[in-house]
């Protein structure tokens, strides 16, 4: 026996039948579908849900997540702050010298090299910025973040707007 020799035994399969070709037979007339109504029509788009927004329109059109807890400081290199004259930067300090804007929460980077030994408050610093400072004789003090610890509050029309 060859490949091309290979049946399926005689009468385990049968032919498809087709509806809806005349009265004559089964699947005449209504062709299985019924009387009348909306399963007997062939006018149900694909994905139609009964009248519920369809789930291709429910998910957003473009790909990715946009994180509603994302936390976004305003970065400042310490050689930015090298640069500035004086000692001591706290928050009203890099205000005033417009390196950060009012209410805006501060991280200090570690780009730029540092000579002398500096005071920095800051909401965050980069492990580099730290490091920096220190070795130049500086210390860094973290303030706290206004919305307490864990998480900030939501943004986004989707969160807020319950």
């Amino acid at each position: 026996m060859k490949v091309h020799e290979l049946r399926p035994p005689t009468g385990s399969t049968r032919p498809r039948r087709r509806v809806g070709r005349g009265i004559g037979g089964k699947g005449g007339k209504t062709a299985g579908r019924g009387t009348k109504g909306q399963g007997a029509r062939d006018t149900i788009p694909m994905g139609f849900e009964g009248g519920q927004l369809p789930l291709m329109q429910r998910i957003p059109k473009l790909r990715g997540f946009k994180n509603p807890f994302r936390i976004e400081y305003t970065p400042v290199n310490v050689g930015a702050l090298e640069a500035l004259d004086g000692e001591a930067f706290d928050l009203e300090a890099l205000v005033a010298s417009g390196l950060a804007r009012k209410g805006a929460l501060v991280k200090v980077l570690g780009g730029g090299s540092l000579t002398r030994a500096l005071r920095v408050e800051a909401h965050a610093f980069s492990a580099s910025a730290e490091a920096a400072i220190t070795a130049a004789g500086g210390s860094t003090t973290t303030v706290p973040l206004p919305f307490g610890h864990g998480r900030p509050p939501a943004q986004g029309n989707a969160l807020t707007n319950r």
